[in-house]
């Protein structure tokens, strides 16, 4: 007999049987607007880019009052790389040994399953709600992440419907649910840089410029890839060389260029205008470098204070787990969100995530409703 799904579990198994390789979660989102749309939701669309640049968006609201707290998430998903390597296919959603397997098990279509869940549950019992509770959904973060939260939360503000706190659903517990709440996330700073040389022939050295030669001390710099030693919020600050290119097919030519690209992590003991000047600096020890740095995520951080503890006690009451606060991993769609309020993320156990095979306990996702469940409690009760 097929086994018994709780409403969770379902809508994850639903979900995960929807291809959304970012930025194509149309339908996946679409799943979501219908079933929120049928518990009294009201459903904004929110596309933003044109042609193969479009990423769908959406916005469900219910209720009109204060306070207002979010959901944020995303439905796009990494593509699953080798199929053949999946010990199941990677949309199909197949359980076994009580474990659903599918790209976005735990990154992050299981987490969104559970505040849907949450949220239709909690509402049905409490019909005298006067506050406002939304989900913020995009298909763009596992891509550029240029036309999902960033715009969404513009438009949030021009529509004066800014969330008083928000929490992202991302895979943030390392081992076991519960044991860990990301409150912070460090800046990201992609770095190149072009060094030109002159062409040469390799038994005349003299006569020719190798620009391989003039960066490799420079980069020595890196070495331990640790720059700082952070501070009482962030880890020390990181750098990561992640390609040194001269496409050179030929052994003895000297080339006339050569490129490297690093990224570094960085926390509030650095800027990143401060690390690009000190870039451009460091360099320009050299003859003809040149330096480009993008900034893709700022540094951010929500205190301790009382979001962090509502979410805390829900997560220790649900489970008796005491989570830690912690800015570890990478970026985050919370970067957008932080600078207008408060927002913290809490889902899953991260393990599998972007790996082959990922794949969610299936009591995860029923303990994980029923934390988001015990957060909104904890949040209008304080509020009121």
């Amino acid at each position: 007999m097929p086994q018994s799904l709780s409403a969770d579990q379902a809508l994850a198994q639903k979900l995960l049987q929807c291809p959304s390789v970012t930025p194509d979660a149309g339908a996946a989102l679409a799943i979501v607007a219908d079933h929120l749309a049928s518990h009294g939701f009201t459903i904004t669309q929110l596309p933003f880019g044109k042609g193969a640049a479009k990423v769908d968006n959406i916005f469900a609201r219910y209720g009109e009052g204060a306070p207002h707290f979010c959901f944020g998430g995303h439905l796009d998903v990494v593509p699953p790389g080798d199929e053949a390597a999946w010990q199941h296919p990677p949309f199909a959603g197949v359980i076994e040994n009580d474990r659903l397997y599918g790209r976005g098990a735990v990154d992050m279509k299981g987490a969104v399953a559970c505040f849907v869940t949450a949220v239709v549950d909690w509402l049905g019992k409490h019909e005298d709600f006067t506050g406002s509770i939304s989900l913020l959904l995009t298909g763009d973060e596992e891509g550029d992440a240029i036309y999902g939260t960033k715009p969404v939360v513009d438009w949030l503000l021009a529509q004066k419907q800014m969330p008083d706190a928000v929490l992202v659903g991302e895979p943030t517990c390392p081992n076991k649910l519960g044991e860990m709440i990301k409150h912070g996330r460090r800046g990201s700073l992609n770095c190149q840089v072009t060094l030109r040389g002159d062409q040469g022939h390799v038994a005349y050295p003299n006569e020719a410029d190798n620009p391989i030669h003039r960066l490799l001390p420079l980069l020595a710099v890196f070495a331990t890839g640790v720059l700082d030693e952070g501070n009482g919020d962030f880890d020390p600050s990181t750098v990561m060389i992640t390609s040194i290119d001269v496409g050179n097919p030929t052994a003895n030519v000297i080339p006339s260029e050569v490129k490297a690209r690093f990224n570094i992590r960085f926390g509030t003991t650095q800027t990143a205008a401060g690390l690009a000047e000190w870039l451009k600096k460091h360099f320009g020890k050299t003859q003809g470098a040149h330096v480009d740095c993008v900034c893709t995520a700022q540094p951010f951080i929500t205190p301790p204070g009382d979001l962090t503890d509502i979410v805390s006690r829900a997560i220790h009451h649900v489970t008796g787990i005491k989570p830690r606060l912690s800015t570890s991993g990478g970026t985050s769609d919370a970067r957008f969100i932080a600078p207008h309020c408060a927002v913290l993320e809490f889902g899953l156990v991260g393990q599998g995530m972007h790996k082959v095979n990922e794949s969610v306990a299936l009591s995860d996702l029923q303990t994980l409703t029923r934390i988001y469940q015990r957060i909104l409690s904890n949040f209008f009760a304080m509020e009121a």
